[in-house]
């Protein structure tokens, strides 16, 4: 049962009306449901009650404080992609122990940060990497416990631009030269090589993809502790798909099938890095309708969010079901309109040919399952200030976000001083 839901003809966010949020704290917003998110979490972390299993949010799905400390008080840990999600992590209480950071761009100050507050595990991407983790570690007199990303060359059946796991994909070490990648990485100082690391892209909706790719990883193990190297953890990334708009999409319970059919007999640590999974649902996009055009060939409807608040549709011509807040009237007679948002840019759309029933400016529109890669990936394009954020709990709600103010935004230019 989801968290939003209509209540005497208005959508709620748990036991909140979402035009009490409005009200409060205008629109655009973002609102987040504790209820869902938890619920979330529950359903992927008890397919895998058998393992011995690490489960890290990936924090770039959504990396405000209080989502991430939402599951941290779940006993999560966190995945990381730079200092300032490291940085995010620690701040909203998640332990150094329990952070793996991955990503294929490290820097020596971002590693330096790494190995400073004490993380779980690095996953390692390229040979060079794996060098410059060994000098930085000895300089600093620690042995660093390392994961070897490796990239299986399995096409993970989703979106080009989030397909990770093909050999022409810039993350990871090929497979073939794995062998090579964990000799090297046994023989150099600071550095623990007892992980093998993969993720092959977002959004899968299929578990055949995954089952290919942790075929490989159950290989490789049997093959690299054939050749000495002590393989205890196996980082399985994230990937696990949500359906937007309908799509038939795998259970954990489905996922956790295929680990263990694949890696169940290997006795590993297993480490998961769900992200979408657990905050896709969790959040709406909340709009007002600004107006309703009708140019005989199309009607918009316009309204006061747009895609640098929301850069999904745009980017990836990703779907995302809209309805209204209050709810329509049964026998109330559909048109169809094009969605759009007021930015100068005809991309600036979120939803073509979608079917309303008597829609009324300076209405209330929800955007639904934006609570991953939503407010993260969000900009100030057209000098838009950022929206805020909302946490619901319950009869509760805070601000965990303010919106920004242009003041802000003017503060932070310098005029040259010549100027």
């Amino acid at each position: 049962m989801t968290a939003f839901a209509y209540k005497n003809g208005e959508m709620c966010v748990e036991n909140v009306p979402l035009s009490a949020i409005v009200k409060d704290v205008g629109s655009p917003v973002y609102v987040y449901s504790t209820s869902e998110m938890v619920s979330a979490y529950r359903s992927f972390s008890e397919a895998f009650t058998e393992h011995n299993a690490k489960i890290c949010f990936a924090v770039k799905s959504n990396s405000n404080l209080a989502v991430i400390s939402t599951f941290s008080k779940l006993g999560a840990g966190a995945d990381v992609v730079s200092e300032g999600e490291l940085e995010r992590a620690l701040a909203a209480g998640i332990s150094a122990k329990d952070i793996v950071y991955s990503g294929v761009g490290k820097t020596k100050e971002e590693i330096n940060a790494g190995l400073k507050a004490g993380i779980y595990q690095f996953n390692v991407e390229s040979l060079v990497e794996l060098k410059s983790l060994s000098d930085i570690a000895v300089s600093k007199n620690i042995n660093a416990e390392v994961g070897i990303r490796i990239n299986p060359d399995v096409d993970a059946e989703t979106h080009q631009k989030i397909s990770t796991g093909r050999k022409q994909d810039k993350f990871g070490i090929n497979i073939d030269q794995a062998s090579e990648a964990f000799a090297l990485a046994s023989s150099l100082p600071g550095i623990n090589p007892i992980s093998i690391a993969v993720h092959i892209g977002s959004q899968l909706t299929d578990v055949a993809p995954f089952n290919d790719a942790f075929t490989h990883v159950a290989n490789l193990t049997k093959k690299l502790r054939s050749e000495g190297i002590p393989i205890s953890r196996l980082d399985l990334g994230g990937g696990l798909g949500v359906s937007y708009v309908g799509e038939k999409t795998p259970t954990p319970v489905d996922y956790a099938s295929v680990v263990n059919s694949t890696l169940g007999d290997l006795n590993c640590e297993l480490i998961f890095e769900p992200g979408r999974y657990l905050t896709a649902k969790a959040g709406i996009l909340l709009t007002r309708i600004i107006y309703i055009k009708d140019n005989t060939l199309k009607r918009f409807v316009i309204i006061d969010a747009a895609m640098n608040d929301l850069l999904r549709p745009a980017l990836y011509n990703a779907p995302h079901a809209i309805q209204q807040v209050i709810e329509p009237e049964a026998l109330s007679e559909l048109k169809n309109y094009d969605v759009v948002g007021p930015v100068c840019e005809t991309g600036d759309t979120f939803l073509k040919d979608q079917p309303f029933g008597n829609l009324k400016p300076h209405e209330l529109l929800a955007i639904r399952d934006t609570g991953a890669y939503g407010a993260v990936m969000s900009s100030t394009y057209n000098s838009r200030p950022l929206v805020p954020e909302v946490l619901v709990n319950h009869e509760d709600y805070a601000l965990i976000r303010p919106r920004e103010t242009l003041e802000e935004q003017l503060q932070r230019d310098r005029l040259a001083p010549w100027q």
